[in-house]
């Protein structure tokens, strides 16, 4: 049977990460069980991430298809569809295979402005199997408002959903 358990409240008062990322793993983890659909998975833990995490405005994927980043599911406003390999954070992070943490996205040469409210950005590449599938997106309003904390627990939960979802060939 699977288990829904995802709450309006946090898991404590505080934005504490050890408390609060397992959660978000949590939650994500019984939203997967027992799931297949990958656009019902991904959809589901951007939504996760952007509903629990605070001062967030935007989370989601691109996707690599035919040498470029395509728009998957996410949580926020509507978004560029089609990025090219290379071009801004998400096109650098999947050219680079690494994850870019921009405090200030006005300053990252060739940023792609979707929402001119977003101001720092966190990109994260999906690979399984050594094959690069995307990248995981979360843009915030609030300058630097990703530290190396929030880095490592969000590369965690990528790592997990890069080798759980089954992703499209």
């Amino acid at each position: 049977m699977r288990r829904y358990h995802m709450a309006c409240i946090y898991p404590s008062d505080s934005q504490e990460p050890e408390l609060l990322y397992p959660y978000i793993l949590d939650n994500i983890k019984s939203f997967l069980e027992g799931e297949t659909d990958w656009i019902a998975n991904a959809a589901n833990a951007a939504a996760t991430i952007g509903f629990l995490l605070h001062d967030l405005n935007w989370v989601g994927f691109y996707l690599k298809r035919d040498n470029v980043l395509k728009l998957g599911p996410f949580w926020g406003k509507p978004a560029v569809t089609t990025i090219q390999i290379g071009n801004g954070v998400c096109g650098t992070s999947a050219e680079t295979g690494k994850t870019i943490n921009v405090k200030d996205v006005h300053q990252f040469p060739g940023h792609i402005a979707c929402d001119l409210f977003s101001n720092s950005e966190l990109v994260i590449p999906l690979f399984k199997g050594g094959q690069l599938l995307g990248v995981l997106d979360i843009d915030s309003p609030e300058i630097g408002r990703f530290n190396e904390v929030d880095q490592k627990y969000l590369e965690e939960i990528a790592l997990y959903l890069a080798e759980t979802i089954q992703w499209p060939q």
